[in-house]
Formats: C-alpha cells, structure tokens, sequence
C-alpha cells in the first residue's frame, strides 16, 4: 500500500496553505495538492484587493463576520514571523450624499456588533484631513482604524513556505480527477497518481463545489463574481493613503481606491456574476466602469498612467445566506473550506484555526510538535538596504550586484534565492509573484529574457522548457539558428519540387 497522509488538503491558495500551516504544528503527515504549478497561482489568492478587511460589512453572527475579526486580528505576528509587508493603513466608506450617510450608520453598527475595534463617523473636514486628494463631494465616512493592506500572493507564499519548512509537503500540477472514500481513509486520485489519505479538506476555491460534489457529499455550488482591476504607476500612489470604499452594494464593497504596498495605486473590482470558472479576460466595458466610478471617490489618478489591469474571480456560494462553507460534511472526514469569498483573505488564518478544531473534533489526534518553527528564513529584498548593507552583500554574494529588472531593481541573488526557497519558483509568473521582477512599467520587457535564463540554469532545464506559469506556456518555442535553418531548408525543399 502507498504512504498514508493524516490529512490532504487540495488547492494551494491562501486558505489552503494557511490550512497547512496551522496543522504543520503538530505531529502530522500533510500532503496539499494543487493543480497549478505554484502556490496561489490559480485563483482568487493571487488576484484581489490585496486589503486587510477591518470587519464591519458582513451581517453579525456569520461565520464571514466572526472569521473576519479575528483573522484580522492575527495578521501583525503571522507578518512579524513571516517576514511579510504589511501597512494598517485604516481604510474609508465615503459617502457623497444623506442618503448614503444613513448606510454609514448602519455599517457602525454592524461593526460594533462584529466586534471590530476603531471605528468611528468622520465627517467631510476630518476626511480630508486623512485623505487630502479625495473629492470635494464627499459627504461624511466611516473609518476604520484596524484595516490594512498587504501583498496577498507574497503573504500565501510565506505561509506555504513556511508550512513546508515544518514538514507539510506540497504536490504540484496535480488536477484532483476523483475522490473515493475506502474504509476508514480516501483515495484522492489526479491525472498522474494517487493519494492515499485519512482525512480530506477541500480548499478548493471556485471548484470546492466540484471536489465536493466528488466525493459524494450532499451537494451544493458556488459561482464565479469576476472584478476587473487597474494597476497604475508608483507615481499615482501618493494619491491614497487609506483604502478608500465607496458605500457597499448587495454584489459587493464595491469599487475601491487604494494604495498598494509596494507603492502603486489600485482601481476596482467591478462585480459580475458569471458561469465560466477560467474567464479571467479584461474587458473594454469592465476597465472603463472601474475608472468611471473610482473617479467618483479621486478623479485627480491619471489613467494613462496604467501598467497592467487583471481580473479575479471570487468563489460566491449559491446558499440562501451567502455565508462561507466550513465543516465536515456528511462523508466522515471530509472537511469543507469553501465559499470563501471576501473578506476570505482576511480570514484565512482564522478558517484554518476552525478547520483544525473541526478535524480534531472529526477525531484526528494532535500532537504538538516541540521543534515547531513559526519564522520564515527572511527575504533579502536589496531595494531596501542601505548602501552599506548592500556593499557587504555583494562581497558575500556578487549576484546581488546584477540588476536583472531595472524598474523595480531586482538582483540575480533575489531570483536565485526565489527559486532555491522551499516550494520556490519554477516559472517566469512564479519568480514575479516572489520578488516582483516583471512587475514595473515595462512589465518584464527588459528583465524576461534574463529571467528565463537564470531559471533554466537554477532548475537545470532547457530555455525551451522555462513557462509563463507552467501548462503549456513556454516562452521560447525553439533555437534561433535551428528555426531559421528549418525554415531556409522548407523552402529550398519547396523550390527544387516547383522546379522539378
């Protein structure tokens, strides 16, 4: 028989990894599954508003509101620890009219009863006070102290990191094609091979309903809600201090103005219900809604000024109370994580606590490890060094002194060190996402090639082989000189047989 897992968890996404690492505490064997090449590089994890939601929107007494709060909570250590960014920036819902002050009030309360700490009504002068380049419109606003701001992908790529360092082991490009529970343990089959575990959680994100449904379990589904984004140049982001929200709809808190934490400014989401789980494209319509109403809150942000846009999409559940899906279903230990829209991300270290008393409650033993380490080895990022410091590691380390992307001046080491990381990168998108080569004003014009080669190198491969983000995405198709003696010889070929 194959090696046994005490617990699999498939999709590698925030809260899959979160999962992983919560549980990667005691004296488990864990095994996450995801069927991308990389961590969070699939779904909603890697494509989001990138905030730390304070907790004020969700109706009282969900799982959405109590998971929100304290997951909030738990962000300043998992980021001390995790050698992870983060600003508590306070985020703003404006109001442009009385009208939309009465929502104001409303949100407060929910807050209050949430439990969300720091908030408070602001009016037009204190808000301006705060946000110096919001419009003149603005009525009133709610602020909120504990909101924050954070990179989503880099905070899911510690915590996976960090997961595998205390021994979860993580299993890539593996579709799960079929779940059969034997006995007391599951069959978790992919396109490549089987696993053999004795508990099951699905973090599936957007096909958590499909794995489910799997598994045989009663059913239920959740949609795609597709946002489109904006990102625009470092030079715009002076024009956000806070994450600014304008008064919520029923499809979501709406379009957003924000800082990011590297600097630039963000524009979005829209909100579209849609049935096709990969539709992921922009669209005309969509980016153009998203600056019409962002304007609404600043209008002073230079659209020409945008370096890419991207879309995510939210894994909306189709139940009565729209809340998350968290518990053992009626197939013993089968545990489901799923529905987990906003403020999903905010809440993932608290889903993961939950998850891990459900499944000691499902009857899984937990030892707690005593060599448990909660700190990530931390990151070298060389933009943030003094000269000196950055003199020192280059007699240490010459790579540190090649610039690969000059926008947002990467060096060799960084990328050497983002792939040789545990569950480090294995592509082009996978180096991005770590140490943000690719991700300035030519978006990866300059530093692509270079990068490819220092992946090929690292992971011993062909430059053929290196990918955008794996599955047939190859950069290069074949060598220069074979392609052009190909194509010379195709056509000699083709005149001797015209002219014989």
């Amino acid at each position: 028989m194959k090696e046994m897992y005490d617990v699999l968890v498939i999709g590698a996404g925030v809260v899959g990894c979160s999962i992983a690492r919560e549980l990667s505490k005691y004296k488990l064997k864990i095994l996450v599954v995801e069927k991308g090449e990389d961590v969070a590089s699939e779904g909603a994890s890697k494509a989001n508003s990138a905030i730390l939601h304070a907790g004020y929107d969700p109706v009282p007494g969900t799982l959405k509101a109590m998971l929100n709060v304290r997951g909030n909570e738990m962000y300043d250590e998992l980021c001390k620890d995790l050698d992870v960014p983060i600003k508590r920036t306070g985020s703003l819902v404006v109001a442009f009219s009385e009208e939309e002050v009465k929502e104001l009030y409303e949100l407060f309360d929910r807050g209050i009863k949430n439990g969300v700490k720091g908030l408070s009504l602001i009016t037009k002068d204190m808000v301006k006070e705060i946000e110096p380049h919001i419009n003149d419109t603005v009525v009133a606003a709610l602020y909120a102290k504990t909101a924050g701001i954070i990179c989503p992908y880099g905070y899911t790529i510690a915590v996976a990191e960090n997961a595998a360092q205390n021994g979860a082991e993580f299993v890539f490009n593996s579709e799960v094609i079929d779940i059969k529970k034997n006995g007391d343990f599951f069959i978790v089959k992919t396109h490549k091979e089987e696993f053999y575990s004795k508990y099951v959680v699905n973090a599936a994100g957007l096909y958590s309903d499909v794995i489910n449904n799997m598994v045989g379990a009663k059913p239920f589904s959740v949609h795609p809600r597709k946002g489109e984004y904006l990102i625009l140049d470092k030079d715009q982001g002076y024009l956000a201090r806070t994450v600014i929200f304008q008064v919520p709809t029923k499809m979501g808190k709406g379009i957003l103005v924000s800082p990011t934490v590297d600097g630039n400014l963000l524009i979005g989401p829209t909100s579209e219900d849609i049935q096709d789980k990969e539709f992921k494209a922009t669209t005309r319509e969509g980016l153009n809604k998203a600056i019409t109403v962002a304007k609404r809150s600043v209008d002073k942000f230079d659209v020409r000024k945008t370096i890419t846009q991207f879309t995510g999409l939210r894994a909306t559940p189709d139940t009565e109370d729209k809340d998350f899906i968290i518990g053992e279903s009626d197939v013993k230990g089968f545990i489901n994580a799923a529905g987990i829209e906003s403020p999903g991300f905010t809440a993932a270290p608290a889903i993961a606590e939950m998850i891990r008393d459900i499944l000691k409650d499902a009857g899984l033993q937990l030892i707690e490890k005593v060599d448990f380490n909660p700190k990530r080895k931390p990151v070298i990022r060389f933009t943030e060094l003094s000269d000196e410091e950055r003199n020192k590691l280059i007699k240490e380390n010459p790579a540190y002194g090649r610039i690969i992307c000059r926008c947002e001046t990467v060096t060799e080491g960084e990328i050497i060190d983002a792939i040789r990381r545990p569950v480090g990168a294995k592509s082009l998108d996978g180096v991005k996402r770590r140490v943000r080569a690719g991700m300035g004003r030519c978006q990866g014009s300059f530093c692509g090639p270079r990068v490819v080669e220092i992946l090929a190198r690292e992971l011993n491969i062909s430059p053929l082989e290196v990918t955008k983000h794996g599955r047939n995405s190859n950069i290069l198709t074949a060598e220069t000189k074979k392609f052009l003696l190909e194509k010379a010889s195709e056509v000699l070929k083709k005149e001797v047989y015209e002219n014989a």
